[in-house]
């Protein structure tokens, strides 16, 4: 549409444009998926159970879910049925919808009122700070949660230059963390996180 645009003598169409973009973006980040899961393979071959950067031993590193909820109300959304909100959010966000969908079920298995033991809440599992800075005021609200995480999670892959292992550990350890060590943060949780996700999307 933009070439015929310019062939015309027209201006290209700004949502064309952007719509443009955001496609090569979202290419250029699944061709770097697996230069990234490559990575974390190579971290987790390099891991031995006295690293100095492991906050428990590999043995203990967290398996499942086990999500406290805030009340027995509380029930998984099928994934179908918040499906349109999820790739409506994706596409505003330049991320794929594949990758959000990882996210969610890695941080909250779809459950809209999930509470960490560090106290990370909803479905993508917004820390209080992060989503008061992200002007979330119902984080168990879904649409809210989804709207807020996605953000933050664009907001990393800009601040990691588009690497997603980095953004993922970034988003499960705290960006603090990533950008004091200058890579992966080697802790059990992150590292499982961050190739659980990478090996959903592959």
């Amino acid at each position: 549409m933009c070439a015929a645009a310019a062939a015309w003598g027209q201006a290209p169409d700004p949502s064309e444009r952007a719509r443009a973009a955001a496609e090569a973006s979202l290419a250029q980040q699944r061709e770097a998926i697996e230069k990234q899961r490559a990575a974390v393979r190579a971290q987790l071959r390099s891991l031995t159970p006295t690293d100095a950067f492991f906050a428990v031993p590999w043995s203990s590193a967290i398996a499942g879910t086990g999500f406290p909820v805030r009340g027995s109300e509380c029930e998984p959304i099928p994934p179908e049925d918040i499906a349109a909100v999820v790739e409506d959010i994706a596409r505003r966000e330049g991320l794929t919808p594949d990758l959000l969908r990882a996210v969610i079920e890695k941080e909250s298995a779809y459950l809209p009122c999930a509470v960490s033991r560090k106290g990370a809440q909803g479905l993508m599992q917004l820390m209080p700070g992060t989503a008061a800075d992200l002007g979330v005021t119902d984080a168990f609200d879904p649409e809210q949660n989804l709207s807020a995480g996605a953000r933050f999670l664009r907001q990393l892959l800009d601040r990691y230059a588009g690497n997603l292992a980095l953004a993922l550990g970034a988003y499960n350890a705290g960006p603090g963390r990533v950008d004091r060590l200058g890579r992966l943060p080697l802790f059990p949780e992150t590292v499982n996180y961050v190739s659980g996700i990478l090996d959903k999307l592959g």
